[in-house]
């Protein structure tokens, strides 16, 4: 099938919103030690400002891989620290709606057809207009077998290989052209829906200034010292020095076409996520946003009674998801009786102090496919035991459970589901291990069930469940007529109630066959110093503005 081709292929982009995957970083500066929020000094900080300068400090949890658009690998904290120079086409604001951020527009001719308006307005900093030919040039380069991206998916589109790539040496690619210096059209090979276009490429997509890099070979592009400290950006902000794992320093982009920003400088700063509540408390960190800042659970209360600062919680967002593997499993009731036996809600409250949700299926509350109308399973023992005997389930077998070291919050979850299943003959052994074992036990299929967090972005959440229910190869390795059928019609309908109804099919199906279950969907901290203006923090949208920051006097 198709759909099983297209959910595999998509697999780089999805698995980065599982977490920030790094790939060799543009040079840097990573002999120069930054420091550490909360007072653990690990050498030269970012420098100090002048007096009267106002500096803002970001608080993040990931290491950074890259500042070069040509290697993006749609990590969060790689994407929205480049972004700061390089604007994408568009992207996704608080409301999860797409709003233009280079692009002014961007609309459908058909299934296969898309039109990116550039911005009139929007131009380098060295006062240059952005143009088609900038567009076409970045496309052109992320299809390089020599930069060599294999994350970016460009496969979809005419002209390119199904790896990706153009012959070495091409100078277009036919699936993209320019319609006028501000409008490019994007042909795909099979149909695609118009978010999906916007969510998986134009929101990746940042273009480069042409005229001041197409002196360079597709080698010196994956190294040149230019990429460290840009000196023509379409952004708010420039950076002034980094070291990939403790910050990142800009400066304000005064040319910047949408205003001059507010603030003088700005800071990233990479610490521990038991930093963050230090930070926050000393003012070492001005602002810590949901999905790129990850707080301990132990410190949300801590954090929240902090005077200078505004606790503020995203939407839920992150689901925290266990997979069953179908051919270890077969019995539709025997999955059915490992998610009623969990008492999801207990754990949502003990662990997590009612910060999320508990849902069926993919999609949490604040996608606009959610279906309402879907009940989560409820906490029922006694119903796992007749489902149990009546498929005749042998209580003696032992199921491996592979979860992530590195989520504390849920390997104590764990410990209670593992407890409640025995309480009903299900024997399981949990395995304990870092990420990178757990991806590659879920790529293998080496498990019974598999736990991981991921988020399913909300306004396109096709890649990942046509990956994760494409059958043969895919983690579940579950597939039915009806959850292909809906997912063929997906790409063809552009209407949100439409696809709400082709959703509701999938999530309705998942719920009656449990191929995977959500162990709660978590609405994660953010933070920000009462002494900023304009600043919130948001699951999205969150840098779309920054020019607007400012700091009180």
């Amino acid at each position: 099938m198709k759909i099983r081709n297209f959910g595999k292929r998509f697999m780089a982009l999805a698995m980065a919103a599982v977490t920030a995957f790094s790939l060799a970083a543009c040079g840097g500066s990573s002999s120069r030690d930054g420091a550490q929020a909360g007072g653990q000094t690990q050498g030269q900080a970012p420098a100090a400002g002048q007096p009267g300068e106002k500096i803002v400090n970001v608080g993040v949890t990931n290491t950074l891989g890259t500042l070069n658009p040509l290697l993006m690998d749609g990590g969060e904290v790689n994407k929205y620290a480049t972004g700061l120079m390089f604007l994408p086409l568009v992207e996704l604001d608080a409301d999860l709606n797409f709003e233009g951020m280079l692009a002014d527009s961007i609309t459908a001719e058909d299934t296969n057809n898309f039109l990116v308006h550039i911005n009139p307005e929007a131009t380098w900093s060295d006062g240059q207009p952005v143009t088609a030919d900038d567009v076409l040039y970045t496309a052109l380069k992320l299809t390089s077998p020599v930069i060599g991206n294999t994350a970016m998916m460009y496969y979809a589109f005419e002209g390119v290989g199904d790896d990706g790539f153009t012959e070495q040496g091409a100078d277009h690619i036919e699936g993209i052209v320019k319609v006028d210096d501000a409008t490019v059209r994007f042909t795909t090979k099979e149909p695609m829906a118009l978010a999906t276009f916007q969510n998986s490429y134009a929101r990746y997509l940042m273009p480069l200034p042409k005229h001041v890099i197409e002196g360079f070979s597709d080698e010196e592009l994956t190294s040149n010292e230019w990429f460290n400290h840009p000196d023509v950006v379409s952004g708010p902000f420039m950076v002034t020095d980094y070291d990939q794992n403790h910050y990142i320093s800009y400066t304000a982009n005064e040319n910047y076409w949408k205003g001059a920003p507010k603030i003088d400088k700005l800071n990233i700063r990479i610490v521990e996520g038991s930093q963050l509540y230090a930070g926050l408390s000393s003012g070492e960190i001005d602002v810590a946003q949901q999905t790129m800042s990850a707080f301990p659970v132990e410190d949300y209360e801590s954090v929240e009674a902090l005077e200078n600062v505004e606790a503020v919680y995203g939407d839920p967002v992150t689901n925290q998801s266990v997979f069953i593997r179908t051919q270890n499993i077969p019995d539709a009731r025997v999955r059915q009786a490992m998610l009623c036996t969990i008492d999801r809600q207990q754990i949502l409250e003990q662990l997590l102090k009612g910060h999320g949700e508990v849902v069926d299926g993919f999609l949490s509350s604040i996608s606009p496919y959610f279906d309402e109308t879907i009940t989560p399973v409820s906490y029922d023992p006694d119903r796992a035991k007749s489902l149990l005997e009546e498929a005749g389930w042998d209580s003696s077998q032992t199921l491996k459970f592979y979860i992530n070291s590195g989520d504390s919050t849920f390997v104590n979850a764990a410990a209670i589901m593992a407890a409640q299943w025995a309480a009903v003959g299900i024997n399981v052994q949990i395995q304990t291990v870092d990420f990178a074992t757990l991806m590659d036990v879920a790529t293998k299929g080496e498990f019974d069930v598999l736990a991981v967090q991921y988020t399913y972005a909300p306004v396109d959440p096709y890649a990942d469940v046509a990956w994760l229910l494409g059958g043969e190869g895919s983690w579940t390795g579950y597939t039915s007529p009806e959850v292909e059928e809906a997912l063929a019609q997906i790409p063809l309908v552009n209407d949100t109630e439409g696809t709400k109804e082709l959703y509701s099919i999938i999530d309705h199906k998942v719920q009656e066959d449990v191929p995977m279950f959500s162990a709660y969907v978590i609405s994660s901290l953010g933070a920000v110093n009462k002494r900023l203006t304009g600043v919130t923090p948001t699951v999205y949208g969150f840098f779309n503005h920054v020019e607007q920051w400012d700091v009180a006097e």
